[in-house]
């Protein structure tokens, strides 16, 4: 079987990432090359509706109130040997690219390092004064719109209620989100870009041993930290919003769905039904995406009609 990333792919066939290219911070120190108070619209994301580690940033974006304040363009689902693309949809759910006329996301690459190699991905965060990329990581990104531009540019986390980042939980917060990243939302692709029985084998048993803690872990709290919702939950929520959707049958993970384990789909739910969440969630551009990109695990191409899915369902969360 040809893998669908070959320089990602381990000599056991397991599916190796790599790691993001930018790593710049935005940093509210004296002199510091990316600062947060030059003023609303320097910043600008580029994002795939599509993409579960973008998706983050997206809702970190709405939650935070940044959306006035830093500009985003989403680029067509449709990936295919060039990259990500802009162009315009006729919805208007996807679009050319307003800020540099890019046609795809790889000339942001090159125009920021010609030298950088691998795989170009999303998110991308933006400096339109040094027409630059500053950071692709999606954790740094939701981290810098917490700590550092929500303050400076909109008020705040305090003044919206907001803190994905409480300083009190930030040990444990750490830990279960390097376990949910590890187990969970890269777990799904260790699975489904295996090349390899056994490499793929270990990564669904350890992905579903990792939601069946989650689920347990969820029976006593309505949320993973109590009653108050973190950034950890909506790295969560981005990977739950897709499974049953694509990884249950286009990624193999098929021991379950998300919908038998009776906690994690409540919670599932809950958090789809938190004002402005829904809005981030694109049925037809992750159906898209993953079904006709990634032709090496589905050559056809063909995006299937199901499954049937009703988000809006009682999720019984309210008593946790």
């Amino acid at each position: 079987m040809t893998a669908q990333f070959p320089e990602e792919q381990g000599a056991d066939g397991s599916f190796e990432r790599q790691d993001d290219a930018f790593r710049d911070w935005i940093s509210a120190e004296a002199g510091a090359p990316y600062p947060p108070a030059a003023g609303p619209g320097r910043y600008h994301l580029y994002v795939s509706l599509a993409c579960p580690w973008a998706s983050r940033t997206v809702i970190a974006r709405r939650l935070l109130g940044l959306e006035e304040v830093i500009g985003m363009t989403v680029v067509d689902p449709i990936r295919d040997e060039r990259g990500w693309a802009f162009r315009a949809a006729p919805d208007g759910s996807y679009s050319t690219d307003p800020v540099n006329g890019f046609a795809f996301l790889s000339e942001a690459y090159a125009a920021s390092d010609p030298s950088v190699s691998g795989r170009v991905t999303v998110p991308v965060l933006w400096d339109r004064e040094k027409r630059r990329i500053v950071n692709n990581s999606e954790d740094d990104i939701c981290r810098m719109f917490n700590d550092v531009l929500a303050p400076a540019l909109a008020g705040g986390p305090k003044v919206a209620k907001v803190d994905l980042f409480p300083p009190e939980i930030a040990a444990e917060q750490e830990r279960l989100s390097a376990f949910i990243y590890d187990k969970v939302n890269n777990g799904v692709y260790k699975a489904g870009f295996a090349v390899g029985q056994e490499a793929y084998g270990a990564a669904c048993r350890e992905l579903f041993a990792a939601l069946d803690e989650l689920d347990a872990r969820l029976g006593a709290s309505r949320y993973l930290f109590g009653n108050r919702i973190v950034e950890s939950d909506w790295r969560l929520f981005c990977t739950l919003i897709r499974f049953d959707a694509v990884y249950h049958g286009h990624f193999k993970c098929n021991l379950r769905r998300i919908a038998d384990y009776s906690n994690l789909q409540g919670y599932l739910l809950d958090l789809y039904r938190q004002p402005g969440i829904a809005g981030t969630v694109n049925l037809d551009h992750i159906k898209r995406h993953y079904y006709f990109t990634h032709d090496d695990i589905n050559p056809t191409r063909i995006v299937p009609l199901g499954p049937i899915l009703d988000w809006s369902r009682p999720h019984g969360r309210m008593d946790k």
